[in-house]
Protein backbone atom coordinates (compact mmCIF):
# COMPACT_ATOMS: atom_id res chain seq x y z
CA UNK A 1 0.00 0.00 0.00
CA UNK A 2 2.76 2.44 0.91
CA UNK A 3 4.50 1.71 -2.37
CA UNK A 4 1.35 2.45 -4.35
CA UNK A 5 0.63 5.60 -2.34
CA UNK A 6 4.14 6.94 -2.88
CA UNK A 7 3.89 6.12 -6.57
CA UNK A 8 0.65 8.11 -6.98
CA UNK A 9 2.01 11.08 -5.00
CA UNK A 10 5.21 11.05 -7.08
CA UNK A 11 3.20 11.02 -10.33
CA UNK A 12 1.07 13.96 -9.18
CA UNK A 13 4.05 15.93 -7.88
CA UNK A 14 5.87 15.37 -11.18
CA UNK A 15 2.79 16.49 -13.11
CA UNK A 16 2.69 19.79 -11.21
CA UNK A 17 6.42 20.32 -11.73
CA UNK A 18 6.11 19.70 -15.46
CA UNK A 19 3.15 22.07 -15.68
CA UNK A 20 5.17 24.72 -13.87
CA UNK A 21 7.89 24.47 -16.50
CA UNK A 22 5.28 24.99 -19.25
CA UNK A 23 3.89 28.24 -17.84
CA UNK A 24 4.13 30.99 -20.45
CA UNK A 25 2.69 34.34 -21.53
CA UNK A 26 -0.79 32.79 -21.72
CA UNK A 27 -0.77 32.45 -17.94
CA UNK A 28 0.38 36.05 -17.46
CA UNK A 29 -2.25 37.26 -19.92
CA UNK A 30 -4.92 35.25 -18.08
CA UNK A 31 -4.03 36.94 -14.81
CA UNK A 32 -4.24 40.38 -16.48
CA UNK A 33 -7.57 39.62 -18.15
CA UNK A 34 -9.11 38.42 -14.88
CA UNK A 35 -7.65 41.36 -12.95
CA UNK A 36 -9.31 43.90 -15.24
CA UNK A 37 -12.53 41.90 -15.74
CA UNK A 38 -15.58 44.10 -15.12
CA UNK A 39 -17.87 41.12 -14.68
CA UNK A 40 -17.30 37.74 -13.09
CA UNK A 41 -15.15 34.73 -13.76
CA UNK A 42 -17.40 31.84 -14.83
CA UNK A 43 -15.70 28.46 -14.42
CA UNK A 44 -17.17 25.44 -16.22
CA UNK A 45 -16.46 21.74 -16.00
CA UNK A 46 -17.98 18.27 -15.99
CA UNK A 47 -17.55 15.39 -13.57
CA UNK A 48 -14.35 15.55 -11.50
CA UNK A 49 -13.17 18.70 -13.30
CA UNK A 50 -16.52 20.24 -12.40
CA UNK A 51 -15.71 19.69 -8.73
CA UNK A 52 -12.30 21.28 -9.28
CA UNK A 53 -13.95 24.19 -11.11
CA UNK A 54 -16.24 24.76 -8.14
CA UNK A 55 -13.25 24.92 -5.78
CA UNK A 56 -11.33 27.33 -8.03
CA UNK A 57 -14.40 29.59 -8.22
CA UNK A 58 -14.68 29.58 -4.42
CA UNK A 59 -10.98 30.43 -4.00
CA UNK A 60 -11.11 33.27 -6.52
CA UNK A 61 -14.27 34.72 -4.95
CA UNK A 62 -12.76 34.69 -1.46
CA UNK A 63 -9.63 36.47 -2.68
CA UNK A 64 -11.22 39.38 -4.50
CA UNK A 65 -12.11 38.01 -7.93
CA UNK A 66 -15.92 37.44 -8.08
CA UNK A 67 -16.46 33.99 -9.56
CA UNK A 68 -19.15 31.34 -9.94
CA UNK A 69 -19.19 27.71 -10.99
CA UNK A 70 -21.32 26.84 -14.01
CA UNK A 71 -22.02 23.18 -14.72
CA UNK A 72 -21.38 22.54 -18.40
CA UNK A 73 -24.49 20.41 -18.88
CA UNK A 74 -26.79 22.72 -16.92
CA UNK A 75 -25.49 25.72 -18.88
CA UNK A 76 -27.31 24.71 -22.05
CA UNK A 77 -30.55 24.27 -20.15
CA UNK A 78 -30.89 27.88 -19.06
CA UNK A 79 -27.96 28.54 -16.73
CA UNK A 80 -26.01 30.15 -19.56
CA UNK A 81 -28.16 33.19 -18.84
CA UNK A 82 -25.73 33.95 -16.02
CA UNK A 83 -22.97 34.77 -18.53
CA UNK A 84 -22.59 38.31 -19.90
CA UNK A 85 -20.22 39.98 -22.35
CA UNK A 86 -18.32 41.49 -19.41
CA UNK A 87 -17.42 38.06 -17.99
CA UNK A 88 -14.50 35.72 -18.50
CA UNK A 89 -15.36 32.05 -18.98
CA UNK A 90 -12.81 29.40 -17.99
CA UNK A 91 -13.54 26.01 -19.53
CA UNK A 92 -11.78 23.02 -17.94
CA UNK A 93 -11.36 19.72 -19.81
CA UNK A 94 -8.30 17.51 -19.79
CA UNK A 95 -9.08 16.09 -23.23
CA UNK A 96 -10.38 19.37 -24.59
CA UNK A 97 -13.15 17.41 -26.26
CA UNK A 98 -15.71 16.99 -23.46
CA UNK A 99 -18.98 17.15 -25.38
CA UNK A 100 -20.99 19.24 -22.92
CA UNK A 101 -18.17 21.75 -22.53
CA UNK A 102 -17.35 21.99 -26.23
CA UNK A 103 -21.03 22.73 -26.87
CA UNK A 104 -20.62 25.98 -24.92
CA UNK A 105 -18.01 27.48 -27.27
CA UNK A 106 -20.27 29.03 -29.94
CA UNK A 107 -22.77 30.14 -27.31
CA UNK A 108 -20.18 31.93 -25.17
CA UNK A 109 -18.70 33.47 -28.32
CA UNK A 110 -22.11 34.81 -29.28
CA UNK A 111 -22.55 36.33 -25.82
CA UNK A 112 -19.17 38.01 -26.20
CA UNK A 113 -17.32 36.77 -23.09
CA UNK A 114 -13.60 35.99 -23.30
CA UNK A 115 -12.66 32.31 -23.14
CA UNK A 116 -9.75 30.79 -21.22
CA UNK A 117 -9.29 27.05 -21.57
CA UNK A 118 -7.52 24.69 -19.17
CA UNK A 119 -6.72 21.55 -21.12
CA UNK A 120 -4.14 18.84 -21.48
CA UNK A 121 -4.50 18.89 -25.27
CA UNK A 122 -3.39 22.17 -26.91
CA UNK A 123 -4.64 20.90 -30.28
CA UNK A 124 -8.14 20.07 -29.07
CA UNK A 125 -11.39 21.72 -30.12
CA UNK A 126 -11.52 23.79 -26.94
CA UNK A 127 -7.93 24.97 -27.34
CA UNK A 128 -8.42 25.95 -31.00
CA UNK A 129 -11.30 28.26 -30.12
CA UNK A 130 -9.89 29.76 -26.92
CA UNK A 131 -8.53 33.27 -26.40
CA UNK A 132 -5.94 31.88 -23.99
CA UNK A 133 -4.76 28.34 -23.28
CA UNK A 134 -3.46 26.98 -19.96
CA UNK A 135 -1.77 23.62 -20.47
CA UNK A 136 -2.55 21.06 -17.74
CA UNK A 137 -1.29 17.98 -19.62
CA UNK A 138 -0.12 14.95 -17.62
CA UNK A 139 1.87 11.88 -18.69
CA UNK A 140 0.16 9.50 -16.27
CA UNK A 141 -2.95 9.82 -14.12
CA UNK A 142 -1.76 7.64 -11.27
CA UNK A 143 -4.89 5.49 -11.29
CA UNK A 144 -3.92 1.75 -11.30
CA UNK A 145 -6.69 1.13 -13.83
CA UNK A 146 -5.73 4.13 -15.94
CA UNK A 147 -9.32 5.37 -15.77
CA UNK A 148 -9.99 7.75 -12.86
CA UNK A 149 -8.66 11.29 -13.23
CA UNK A 150 -6.07 11.93 -10.54
CA UNK A 151 -2.97 13.81 -11.68
CA UNK A 152 -5.03 15.81 -14.18
CA UNK A 153 -7.45 17.12 -11.56
CA UNK A 154 -4.53 17.86 -9.24
CA UNK A 155 -2.79 19.99 -11.87
CA UNK A 156 -6.02 21.87 -12.67
CA UNK A 157 -6.57 22.55 -8.97
CA UNK A 158 -2.96 23.69 -8.48
CA UNK A 159 -3.14 25.98 -11.50
CA UNK A 160 -6.30 27.53 -10.11
CA UNK A 161 -4.44 28.25 -6.87
CA UNK A 162 -1.58 29.79 -8.85
CA UNK A 163 -4.04 32.09 -10.63
CA UNK A 164 -5.61 33.13 -7.32
CA UNK A 165 -2.21 33.80 -5.72
CA UNK A 166 -1.07 35.97 -8.63
CA UNK A 167 -4.36 37.87 -8.60
CA UNK A 168 -3.89 38.58 -4.89
CA UNK A 169 -0.59 40.25 -5.76
CA UNK A 170 -1.92 41.93 -8.90
CA UNK A 171 -4.95 43.43 -7.15
CA UNK A 172 -3.02 44.24 -3.96
CA UNK A 173 -5.61 42.23 -2.02
CA UNK A 174 -4.98 42.61 1.74
CA UNK A 175 -5.64 40.51 4.82
CA UNK A 176 -8.31 43.01 5.81
CA UNK A 177 -10.06 42.44 2.45
CA UNK A 178 -9.91 38.68 2.98
CA UNK A 179 -11.41 39.05 6.44
CA UNK A 180 -14.29 41.06 4.98
CA UNK A 181 -15.35 37.95 3.05
CA UNK A 182 -14.77 35.66 6.08
CA UNK A 183 -16.35 37.58 8.99
CA UNK A 184 -17.64 34.46 10.77
CA UNK A 185 -14.31 32.63 10.93
CA UNK A 186 -11.46 32.92 13.41
CA UNK A 187 -9.42 34.78 10.81
CA UNK A 188 -12.21 37.32 10.39
CA UNK A 189 -12.31 37.87 14.13
CA UNK A 190 -8.55 38.35 14.26
CA UNK A 191 -8.51 40.83 11.41
CA UNK A 192 -11.70 42.81 12.00
CA UNK A 193 -12.30 42.87 15.75
CA UNK A 194 -10.95 46.00 17.42
CA UNK A 195 -9.96 46.55 21.03
CA UNK A 196 -12.86 48.94 21.61
CA UNK A 197 -15.29 46.22 20.51
CA UNK A 198 -14.48 43.97 23.48
CA UNK A 199 -12.77 46.16 26.10
CA UNK A 200 -14.22 46.80 29.55
CA UNK A 201 -15.56 50.33 29.60
CA UNK A 202 -15.91 53.06 32.25
CA UNK A 203 -17.47 51.69 35.44
CA UNK A 204 -16.58 48.06 34.71
CA UNK A 205 -12.91 48.31 35.62
CA UNK A 206 -10.97 50.02 38.40
CA UNK A 207 -9.46 53.43 37.62
CA UNK A 208 -7.86 55.27 40.55
CA UNK A 209 -5.81 58.39 41.30
CA UNK A 210 -2.14 58.10 42.25
CA UNK A 211 -2.89 59.41 45.75
CA UNK A 212 -5.33 56.60 46.59
CA UNK A 213 -4.41 54.19 49.39
CA UNK A 214 -3.79 50.56 48.48
CA UNK A 215 -6.67 49.34 50.68
CA UNK A 216 -9.07 51.65 48.82
CA UNK A 217 -7.74 50.45 45.49
CA UNK A 218 -8.37 46.85 46.55
CA UNK A 219 -11.99 47.76 47.26
CA UNK A 220 -12.30 49.30 43.78
CA UNK A 221 -10.80 46.17 42.21
CA UNK A 222 -13.18 43.91 44.16
CA UNK A 223 -16.18 46.05 43.29
CA UNK A 224 -15.53 45.89 39.55
CA UNK A 225 -14.49 42.21 39.65
CA UNK A 226 -11.31 42.69 37.65
CA UNK A 227 -7.77 41.73 38.56
CA UNK A 228 -6.14 45.15 38.46
CA UNK A 229 -6.51 48.90 38.73
CA UNK A 230 -5.33 51.53 36.25
CA UNK A 231 -3.62 54.44 37.99
CA UNK A 232 -4.20 57.83 36.34
CA UNK A 233 -3.42 61.50 36.87
CA UNK A 234 -5.89 64.38 37.03
CA UNK A 235 -6.37 64.28 33.26
CA UNK A 236 -6.99 60.52 33.28
CA UNK A 237 -3.66 59.80 31.59
CA UNK A 238 -2.08 56.45 32.42
CA UNK A 239 0.59 56.50 35.13
CA UNK A 240 0.73 52.88 36.18
CA UNK A 241 -1.08 49.64 36.94
CA UNK A 242 -1.57 47.64 40.13
CA UNK A 243 -2.53 43.95 39.93
CA UNK A 244 -3.46 41.15 42.32
CA UNK A 245 0.01 39.76 41.73
CA UNK A 246 1.60 43.07 42.76
CA UNK A 247 -0.36 42.96 46.03
CA UNK A 248 0.82 39.45 46.90
CA UNK A 249 4.44 40.30 46.19
CA UNK A 250 4.35 43.46 48.34
CA UNK A 251 2.49 41.80 51.23
CA UNK A 252 5.24 39.20 51.54
CA UNK A 253 7.82 41.86 52.35
CA UNK A 254 5.71 44.66 53.82
CA UNK A 255 2.50 43.94 55.76
CA UNK A 256 1.83 47.69 56.04
CA UNK A 257 1.48 48.05 52.27
CA UNK A 258 -2.30 48.49 52.55
CA UNK A 259 -1.83 51.99 54.01
CA UNK A 260 0.62 53.16 51.35
CA UNK A 261 -0.21 55.31 48.36
CA UNK A 262 -0.79 53.30 45.24
CA UNK A 263 1.87 55.39 43.44
CA UNK A 264 4.50 53.85 45.75
CA UNK A 265 3.78 50.25 44.80
CA UNK A 266 2.27 50.37 41.30
CA UNK A 267 4.07 49.25 38.14
CA UNK A 268 5.16 52.43 36.37
CA UNK A 269 4.83 52.91 32.59
CA UNK A 270 2.89 49.70 31.93
CA UNK A 271 2.11 48.34 28.50
CA UNK A 272 -1.06 49.78 26.98
CA UNK A 273 -2.94 49.65 23.70
CA UNK A 274 -4.96 52.16 21.70
CA UNK A 275 -8.69 51.58 21.46
CA UNK A 276 -8.52 51.66 17.63
CA UNK A 277 -6.01 48.83 17.36
CA UNK A 278 -6.94 45.25 16.53
CA UNK A 279 -7.84 42.89 19.35
CA UNK A 280 -5.34 40.44 17.83
CA UNK A 281 -2.58 42.98 18.51
CA UNK A 282 -3.66 43.15 22.15
CA UNK A 283 -3.42 39.36 22.36
CA UNK A 284 0.12 39.48 20.96
CA UNK A 285 1.13 42.01 23.64
CA UNK A 286 -0.39 39.94 26.45
CA UNK A 287 1.33 36.82 25.16
CA UNK A 288 4.72 38.47 24.64
CA UNK A 289 4.73 40.35 27.95
CA UNK A 290 3.21 37.38 29.82
CA UNK A 291 0.55 39.57 31.45
CA UNK A 292 -3.22 39.20 31.85
CA UNK A 293 -4.47 42.80 31.74
CA UNK A 294 -3.89 45.67 29.36
CA UNK A 295 -5.02 49.28 29.86
CA UNK A 296 -6.76 50.80 26.84
CA UNK A 297 -6.04 54.42 25.95
CA UNK A 298 -7.33 56.95 23.43
CA UNK A 299 -5.20 58.99 21.03
CA UNK A 300 -4.48 61.49 23.82
CA UNK A 301 -3.19 58.84 26.21
CA UNK A 302 -6.25 58.89 28.46
CA UNK A 303 -7.43 55.58 29.95
CA UNK A 304 -10.80 54.65 28.43
CA UNK A 305 -10.94 50.92 29.08
CA UNK A 306 -9.28 47.71 30.15
CA UNK A 307 -8.70 44.48 28.27
CA UNK A 308 -8.36 41.22 30.17
CA UNK A 309 -7.22 37.92 28.66
CA UNK A 310 -10.67 36.57 29.60
CA UNK A 311 -12.22 39.13 27.25
CA UNK A 312 -10.14 37.72 24.41
CA UNK A 313 -11.20 34.20 25.34
CA UNK A 314 -14.87 35.17 25.16
CA UNK A 315 -14.28 36.79 21.74
CA UNK A 316 -12.74 33.57 20.43
CA UNK A 317 -9.28 35.02 19.84
CA UNK A 318 -7.48 32.66 22.22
Amino acid sequence: MLKRAKEVLTIEARAITQMMLRLDHHFEASVEEIAKCEGRVIICGMGKTGIVARKIAATLSSTGSPSIFLHSAEAVHGDLGQVTSRDIVILISQSGETEETVRLLPLVRKIGAKIIVMTGNPKSTLARHADLILNIAVEHEGCPLGLAPMASTTTALALGDALAACLIDRKKFRKEDFALYHPAGSLGRRLLLKVEDIMRTEGTFAKVKATARVKDVLWAITKTRCGCACVVDGRHKLLGIFTDGDLRRHLEGDPSVLDKKISEVMTHKPSAINRDQLAAQAFDILKTKKIDELPVIDKNGRVVGLLDVQDLLKAGLV
